[in-house]
């Protein structure tokens, strides 16, 4: 395994976790970075607890093949905000390249507890 990043070491394990299953593609341990009665939000639309962050996180992530490369953390009391760049077999019409996506995690113990997920427009 390659040495972790700076940026990877700045990062809470639940996070580093999330990352980390999502680029490897394992379903069950994207699942398991959650708790019992977290919230995802991604691009407007709520998931609540994990089967309906499970059934998301098939859909829109392990199904489209989302890879981050993290570009940018910011940690923030309990909350980490991470810029990624990221791809995936997912239709990219209309999407800048590369496509950068601000991943806003809350930790709760050594599981998420919330995930906002935000394209922002880039500063002019």
């Amino acid at each position: 395994m390659p040495p972790k990043g700076p940026q990877e070491r700045e990062l809470p394990q639940p996070v580093a976790a999330f990352i980390r299953a999502v680029n490897a593609g394992d379903l069950g341990a994207l699942v398991d970075t959650f708790a019992e009665h977290a919230l995802v939000n991604d691009q407007l639309h709520e998931y609540w607890d994990k089967p309906a962050i499970a059934a998301w996180a098939d859909r829109d992530v392990i199904t489209q093949h989302l890879v981050m490369n993290v570009a940018k953390v910011v940690r923030n009391h309990d909350h980490t905000v991470v810029a990624a760049n990221v791809d995936g077999s997912f239709d990219k019409r209309g999407l800048p390249d590369p496509l950068v996506v601000t991943f806003y995690f809350s930790c709760q113990g050594d599981r998420l507890a919330q995930l906002l997920i935000l394209r922002n427009e880039p500063d002019e």
